[in-house]
């Protein structure tokens, strides 16, 4: 059984809960140290300076999601978590899923592989970032990340990819 599998069997998850598409889970400033299982729809995590939004990741039908800097230094976060549609999650607490790993070594080590792809995965979106023009940008994430164009519209792509949404369109055209 993997790691998924294992954690969403585990007792510790709230009811489900409902949200409408535009809907936060969380707002820049909050302290929220919840883990959010997507039990449906679709969330983008997003920071904002100076008025522009800069997408950072986004989280799918049978994701696990956090606000990671509150989560880990239990501090005001500074990212945003919206509904891109009609979506559902279910989570837990902190310390009910902390307490979850500890008693439970084998589900220790999987949640650690787990850890160790995300922080290989930011590797990736920072390389991403480094590149300067667009069209390899765009390859490099098509490539690696195919569902990421078949569920979020262009204009969430486009802030994700720190390029305007007429360019991301010429681009997905030529």
């Amino acid at each position: 059984m993997d790691l998924f599998e294992r954690i969403k069997e585990a007792t510790i998850w709230s009811d489900v809960q409902s949200y409408k598409r535009g809907d936060f889970l969380c707002r820049d400033g909050q302290i929220d140290t919840h883990i959010y299982w997507v039990r449906q729809g679709l969330f983008r995590i997003y920071q904002v300076d100076d008025d522009q939004e800069y997408g950072v990741r986004f989280g799918y039908e049978g994701d696990l999601i956090s606000v990671l800097d509150a989560y880990i230094k239990h501090e005001p976060t500074r990212y945003n978590v919206q509904a891109l549609r009609q979506s559902k999650v279910q989570f837990c607490t902190k310390m009910d899923f902390e307490n979850l790993l500890q008693a439970d070594p084998e589900l220790q080590n999987l949640w650690m592989k787990g850890l160790y792809q995300l922080v290989y995965d930011m590797m990736e979106r920072e390389q991403d970032l480094m590149i300067a023009e667009p069209q390899k940008r765009l390859q490099r994430v098509l490539e690696r990340s195919p569902r990421l164009f078949q569920e979020v519209p262009h204009k969430y792509i486009a802030s994700y990819l720190r390029m305007s949404p007429e360019t991301l369109s010429r681009l997905m055209n030529s």
